[in-house]
């Protein structure tokens, strides 16, 4: 199962689909709909409507609030809507319900986290390549800092080049959803409050960050307008295979710049949640694994691998999917007129 926000085309209202592939088509289903469908026409419910919105709602958190039964209620969805077809398929009142995937705008998967916890250091080629590359700052494991949820885009959304920086860097990594509220967790109860995984970007203005982290900070380089892209999906838990066994690659204008795989991992992700659930983790709450080696800042000649307007950044992840945004210049701002008496 594959889950994405997408904005319903008339309304542009955030709305829950489920992405699903016919052929070499693929599609976005509204699941509050189709479910409404399945309540209606499987069940016989009364007011289907209701039980709907309370189980499969329109709003990401709202939906990872209430994860534990709303996924096994969309599993029952994405069934019904196999058997049913595509083709004929609407809401209980005939509603459209069935878009193709281009015909809607998908968005990031969670567009209003309560935090993302990010971290570094855990995939030790990384840490190996700074040292190599001579890096100015260790990288030692559970580096973690907070990257602002005002920062997020999603698929095929722009990535801002500032004009405050001449080294814009990329940084692929396994982003974790939380869907079960956690605080000083064992690694059980750290996967158990998983409630699935996307893909995520870093991306970081390299010289800020070089001249922050003289004071000890990681801020500004990390946390500027578009530097947080990640979707395209959530995948379930249960639905993305081996997670220490996902093949990761970050592409710039089809050019492979960073590959690896999640068994590289020098600690498994129920640790990296169990970790940093010293902070209480709620639904909808995101942290990132760390980065693969390959980025710009650590390879030799640097700046023929930095991001620049116009370059295509593609971000895969096996079982999850790819993330596309296009570097684009930031535009000048048109400066005040002065008005004086």
């Amino acid at each position: 199962m594959k889950l994405v926000t997408y904005l319903e085309p008339s309304t542009k209202e955030e709305r829950i689909g489920i992405l699903l592939n016919e052929g070499q088509q693929e599609y976005v289903v509204d699941a509050n709909l189709a479910y409404r469908s399945y309540l209606t026409y499987h069940d016989g419910i009364d007011y289907p409507e209701r039980m709907a919105d309370a189980t499969i709602p329109n709003d990401m958190v709202l939906l990872l609030r209430t994860w534990q039964r709303s996924i096994e209620e969309l599993r029952k969805t994405e069934s019904y809507i196999k058997r049913a077809g595509l083709a004929n398929f609407t809401g209980p009142k005939g509603e459209r319900a069935v878009f193709t995937r281009e015909s809607v705008k998908v968005i990031a998967p969670v567009t209003r986290p309560g935090k993302i916890i990010h971290t570094a250091g855990n995939f030790r080629e990384h840490a190996k390549e700074g040292k190599e590359a001579g890096w100015e700052f260790p990288i030692p494991k559970w580096i973690s800092f907070l990257k602002s949820p005002s920062a997020i885009v999603g698929d095929e959304d722009e990535i801002i080049y500032p004009p405050y920086t001449k080294e814009l860097d990329y940084e692929i990594e396994l982003a974790i959803v939380i869907g079960k509220k956690c605080k000083y967790a064992s690694k059980k109860e750290a996967w158990e409050s998983i409630a699935g995984f996307t893909v995520f970007n870093d991306i970081t203005a390299r010289d800020i960050q070089r001249q922050e982290m003289k004071s000890g900070l990681l801020n500004f380089g990390k946390n500027m307008d578009t530097f947080a892209p990640f979707g395209p999906c959530l995948v379930p838990r249960d639905d993305v295979g081996d997670v220490h066994d996902l093949d990761i690659e970050c592409r710039v204008n089809g050019e492979v710049r960073q590959k690896s795989n999640t068994s590289h991992l020098s600690v498994s992700v129920p640790e990296i949640v169990s970790h940093y659930s010293w902070v209480t983790l709620y639904p909808g709450d995101i942290v990132t694994t760390g980065t693969v080696s390959g980025v710009a800042a650590f390879r030799k000649n640097p700046e023929r691998y930095y991001l620049k307007p116009g370059d295509l950044l593609e971000s895969e992840i096996e079982n999850i999917g790819v993330l596309r945004n296009r570097i684009v210049k930031e535009k000048e701002r048109v400066p005040r007129r002065l008005i004086s008496d």
